[in-house]
């Protein structure tokens, strides 16, 4: 089985609109890598691995490793611009990645809890406001997801970013804007049922 987090590419001397369609016409991805203090390079990926790698959540907040013409670089995935109607991808950006260097990623957020929690035992549902948050650390320390737990909120209460535990040596970009800034990520509504109950 291939590494969930290598990419195997080529490069492709060629750029632009015309030269990324006929890398998908033969069954591949137009990507780039940029960033890391060098120039950014056109790469080609088949089509079929890339699925596969995409099917793993941890893919998209991991450090991975773009194998460009057997020579391998340390990257995180900036971007996948995916075909409006038909199971395609279209493009891919990666961006290098230096070990001893803070990066932003996107990480996912797995909340916990929720039927356990205050609000849940009484009936309530949690309304979710964010599936992922910004976050910077250093490569090293980039969590595959960050766990909201939700077992102390009521109905009508919110989790706020700031009430998120957080790894060693990591930081939510938005709180570091200031206070405005602490924004819901879920909400324990009260349903129907529980409405209902409390008449």
């Amino acid at each position: 089985m291939s590494n969930v987090f290598e990419f195997v590419a080529e490069s492709r001397g060629q750029s632009g609109k015309s030269a990324a369609r006929r890398a998908r016409r033969t069954g591949n991805v137009p990507a780039v890598i940029y960033g890391g203090h060098r120039e950014p390079q056109m790469l080609v990926l088949s089509h079929n691995e890339v699925i596969k790698h995409l099917a793993h959540e941890a893919v998209y907040s991991h450090v991975l490793d773009v194998n460009v013409d057997g020579k391998t670089e340390k990257a995180i995935l900036k971007g996948v611009q995916r075909h409006p109607a038909k199971f395609q991808i279209l493009h891919m950006d990666f961006q290098r990645v230096n070990m001893s260097e803070a990066l932003k990623v996107h990480v996912p957020l797995h909340f916990i809890n929720e039927q356990t929690s205050v609000g849940g035992k009484k009936g309530g549902i949690v309304a979710h406001a964010m599936i992922d948050v910004e976050v910077t650390c250093l490569p090293a320390a980039l969590p595959d997801f960050i766990e909201v737990d939700l077992k102390g909120l009521d109905i009508g209460e919110s989790a706020h970013l700031s009430d998120i535990i957080l790894p060693p040596g990591v930081e939510i970009v938005a709180l570091a804007q200031g206070p405005e800034h602490d924004h819901p990520v879920a909400s324990m509504m009260a349903s129907k049922a529980s409405k209902d109950d409390a008449v």
